[in-house]
């Protein structure tokens, strides 16, 4: 899987670029608006591509690198998306109520969860149903239900995030904060009446729009199981080139191989191999000539012999 990709049409077509009314504009917000158009003020598109890519690809290489990312989404119109998408990618999401410490506090968040689980269990038993009237079961019901609104999306997650994804940086002003006080980077859709001070990975853009809300966490979504793939390849392992590697090979070969030879054992060979005078190159030639006849007149003779014996 690569990159997720998208083009300015898409964002044209999912409404990105319009603002808020020019009467709620926040003017730190003003070198991301391209104009005005029917008093709304509207998102230089040109300004939102190349950070809304930039964001993308450091959601990618956090996952990539063993990192988990929580989904924020809390608004009515984005609850029902924020979930769907992390869940797809296998991260974590808040779109009921964000709980003052959930990160900041979290010893206290993991009792809650605790709490959750308790309850869970506790519901799920036959046995431990048996012995509880119905009040008490409503109110483990009820308190349960409540808990999994909350904190449902973190029950797994086994520790603070380490980026947060959020839709509106407005009203979400909270989680901002704490991930600043704790240092984890924030990608935030920073709309033209929002305050993008605190948000490290700016996206402006439309953070009330359905299509546009889809669209984003489409590709975040996207970039995390990206993340993941690469995650995966880099740290699996091809169990037939480790058996290759551990291989022995046999005795014979070994020695029969330079490299099998131990220090001591190439040093005593190389000894060994120079006591031993060399060859010279026409001592061989001289040998066979020994054996020849020096003319033609003593290979008759000595034919003569052969036959008379």
């Amino acid at each position: 899987m690569a990159m997720p990709e998208f083009t300015m049409r898409q964002l044209l077509e999912a409404g990105v670029h319009f603002g808020h009314h020019t009467r709620r504009w926040n003017p730190k917000m003003r070198e991301y608006i391209f104009g005005v158009r029917n008093g709304v003020h509207i998102i230089d598109l040109q300004q939102t591509t190349p950070l809304l890519n930039e964001a993308l690809k450091a959601v990618r290489d956090i996952v990539a690198n063993g990192g988990r990312v929580l989904f924020v989404g809390t608004k009515r119109q984005a609850r029902d998306k924020i979930a769907e998408s992390a869940k797809r990618c296998g991260q974590f999401y808040v779109n009921h109520r964000w709980l003052g410490g959930m990160m900041t506090n979290w010893q206290t968040i993991t009792g809650s969860i605790n709490r959750l689980r308790e309850v869970q269990d506790i519901l799920g038993s036959n046995e431990q149903r048996a012995g509880r009237t119905k009040k008490e079961i409503l109110m483990l019901t009820r308190e349960r239900d409540k808990l999994e609104l909350s904190l449902g999306g973190i029950k797994d997650m086994g520790g603070q995030p380490d980026a947060l994804f959020i839709l509106d940086v407005t009203m979400e002003d909270i989680a901002v904060k704490e991930a600043n006080k704790l240092g984890i980077p924030v990608f935030g859709v920073v709309d033209t009446n929002a305050d993008p001070a605190g948000v490290d990975y700016i996206i402006p853009g439309n953070d009330d729009a359905l299509r546009a809300i889809d669209l984003y966490c489409d590709l975040i979504a996207d970039a995390v199981l990206d993340g993941l793939q690469a995650e995966l390849a880099s740290g699996g392992k091809d169990p037939g080139a480790a058996e290759d590697v551990q291989v022995k090979l046999p005795k014979k070969v070994k020695d029969k191989e330079p490299e099998a030879l131990t220090p001591g054992e190439q040093a005593k060979l190389d000894a060994e191999k120079k006591k031993k005078p060399a060859l010279k190159k026409d001592s061989k030639a001289e040998v066979v000539k020994a054996d020849e006849p020096a003319n033609e007149a003593e290979a008759e003779e000595k034919a003569k012999k052969q036959a008379s014996a």
